[in-house]
């Protein structure tokens, strides 16, 4: 009897540690589940519908709470959390402690209902008002001088009518001419216009600098010496291309697919182009209002970087556009519709639009001089000594903001910083800086509106010339401005490669940052 009395002491505290086992247990999974972890106690009994179910459908709730209800990924993220497994039967071994996959911190929607940039939106949209006050003010000076100013003051301003305003009109609809065929033209023959922009740009840049210095006026020899400049910079660069053009042919190829499914892709170009051109009419006249108002020069340079302002954010808008149509359909496989996505751009996004806008063009302008200026280093010259630096300092600028972020602004709705970093990082972390860096799309767009430009020029020059000699100059230069502008371009390709570097894209972006490598050191 004495050794049984031992033995039933022994088995009661043996219960009794495993009872407090169990208990501190149980403690621990309720600490991991409001944690967002979801682990098995190891306390699963016989009646297991008691606690160990309620912490379930707590664990289930938080993750629902947890999710943006706009995500369009919300119920493939919820089906996929793990439901917690029966009781083992006695027969079974226990089943080991397993966590379950926690939420992400902030799931990345693609219906973000922020707006973004609104310091920069408030900015652009203060300026826009005053912008249309100053130019419906000019309008009715220029108005009020044609009747009711002196004589001088009225033969000045008829002269103006005459011989100034038909031309800049003409430049506009020649200027929007040509955007609608460069539209067209990139579509049907793609792998034709990519050589035919590179060498047409040269062209007309250097034919329209010889016409204006054949003139032999002091004014329009300098216009025409800076247009003969670019395009020997111009001729230079498409020599030194020349081995990129396959690659970008490729590229733009593929990238291009996809917008036959939208019929209605380019709609939005088409109305900007219009609103563009009745701002721009109204614009000129504002112009010749100048002419009667204090400071003229002042006034008119104010109304030209206004326009130029404009006109970017415009060119923006239609960018994020396509941009959200074409990523969403790369992304998700999704058909979206246009006209939502131009509403959205014109709302939540316009904002990262005029920030953008403001800097990118520099920022990518100095960018390429950086580049130049380290190609051209030597060895033993003092001059060249900070090439690296300058590299490196425009670097970590074009990081902070470049015209890829564009892609990530229409899809996730993020700030123009955080999408510029963020998209930077994805393509460096995915290893494709150097594909992202021989692609020569937006050199493509840019020297597309430069050949618009060149041939306003011919137009207006040889015009201008014949019936008032001198505006020549004056209006070369505007007509130069006006075709650059009017050309509403948006970059296809960075749509492309974004999408694939994306890690939503289930791994693809590994085997095409290796087949476009292969397509780019086979084509140098």
């Amino acid at each position: 009897m004495g050794a049984t009395d031992h033995e039933v002491e022994r088995d009661r505290e043996e219960r009794n540690e495993g009872e407090e086992q169990g208990r501190e247990g149980g403690g621990m999974g309720e600490r991991d589940v409001e944690k967002g972890e979801a682990v098995d106690g190891g306390g699963g009994d016989g009646d297991g519908d008691g606690d160990g179910g309620e912490h379930g459908r707590e664990f289930h709730m938080s993750m629902m709470q947890r999710l943006n209800p706009t995500n369009p990924l919300r119920i493939h993220v919820i089906s996929q959390v793990p439901s917690r497994a029966a009781t083992p039967s006695p027969a079974q071994p226990p089943l080991q402690p397993r966590s379950t996959p926690t939420p992400q911190q902030s799931l990345i929607t693609l219906n973000s209902r922020k707006y973004t940039n609104k310091m920069s939106l408030f900015l652009f949209c203060l300026h826009f008002v005053l912008a249309i006050g100053l130019v419906g003010f000019l309008v009715f000076k220029g108005v009020q001088g044609l009747i009711q100013a002196s004589d001088r003051v009225k033969r000045k301003e008829m002269r103006v009518l005459k011989f100034f305003l038909p031309q800049v009109e003409a430049a506009s609809l020649l200027s929007i001419t040509l955007a609608f065929a460069w539209q067209k033209a990139f579509r049907v023959w793609p792998n034709f216009m990519v050589h035919f922009i590179m060498w047409c740009s040269f062209l007309t840049s250097l034919s329209a600098g010889i016409l204006l210095i054949c003139f032999q006026k002091a004014s329009t020899d300098g216009v025409g010496v800076c247009l003969m400049g670019f395009a020997i910079g111009n001729g230079l660069y498409a020599c030194w291309v020349t081995q990129r053009i396959g690659f970008c042919t490729k590229v733009l190829v593929k990238s291009l697919e996809p917008v036959s499914k939208f019929p209605d892709l380019n709609q939005p170009t088409y109305w900007m182009l219009g609103v563009g051109f009745l701002w721009m009419s109204l614009w000129i006249i504002a112009v010749l209002g100048a002419l009667n108002f204090y400071f003229p020069p002042l006034t008119i340079i104010a109304l030209v970087l206004s326009l130029a302002w404009t006109a970017e954010v415009q060119r923006n808008v239609v960018n994020l556009t396509v941009s959200r149509v074409i990523s969403l359909y790369y992304l998700r496989g999704m058909q979206s519709s246009t006209k939502f996505c131009f509403q959205r751009a014109l709302t939540k996004n316009l904002g990262s639009a005029c920030l953008g806008s403001l800097f990118v063009p520099a920022i990518e302008a100095l960018r390429i001089v950086a580049r130049g200026l380290n190609l051209l280093e030597g060895e033993d010259e003092f001059m060249f000594s900070c090439a690296h630096c300058c590299l490196n300092v425009m670097q970590f600028i074009f990081s902070c903001g470049n015209g890829w972020a564009f892609v990530q602004i229409a899809a996730y709705g993020k700030g123009f910083v955080k999408a510029s970093k963020d998209t930077w990082s994805l393509f460096k972390s995915q290893e494709m800086e150097e594909i992202v860096d021989s692609d020569i799309t937006s050199s493509i767009c840019f020297l597309t509106g430069v050949c618009s430009g060149s041939i306003c020029v011919i137009m207006v020059a040889a015009w201008t010339f014949k019936v008032h000699q001198p505006f020549t100059a004056t209006i070369s230069l505007l007509a130069f401005f006006i075709g650059y502008l009017m050309l509403l371009d948006w970059d296809p390709v960075g749509c492309f490669l974004y999408s694939f570097a994306d890690k939503d894209c289930h791994g693809i972006a590994s085997c095409l940052c290796e087949l476009l490598l292969c397509v780019l050191r086979r084509e140098s």
